[in-house]
């Protein structure tokens, strides 16, 4: 799941999440916002069950997917493109 608030000036801060469980170990969000580099943006445990990490991005036209430790390659339920 994807979600996006508005930051001061122009950025806005997308908020990507994951179930705590699936999948197993640690995942990362990576994209044309961070050259696709693995690790860069981790995705963290939350109190609530799932996993987050937020990135503040300028507008634009974005392309991640979500990489587990494991080499496992996933895609967001909305898709894998962001338009800003």
């Amino acid at each position: 799941m994807i979600k996006k608030s508005r930051l001061f000036g122009n950025k806005t801060r997308v908020t990507f999440c994951l179930p705590s469980d699936v999948p197993a170990g640690r995942v990362s969000v990576v994209g044309t916002f961070n050259s696709w580099e693995p690790g860069a943006h981790e995705l963290k445990p939350r109190r609530d069950g799932t996993r987050t990490v937020s990135v503040p991005l300028a507008p634009g036209h974005y392309e991640f997917r979500y990489l587990a430790s494991d080499g496992v390659w996933l895609d967001d339920e909305q898709g894998s493109e962001l338009h800003l």
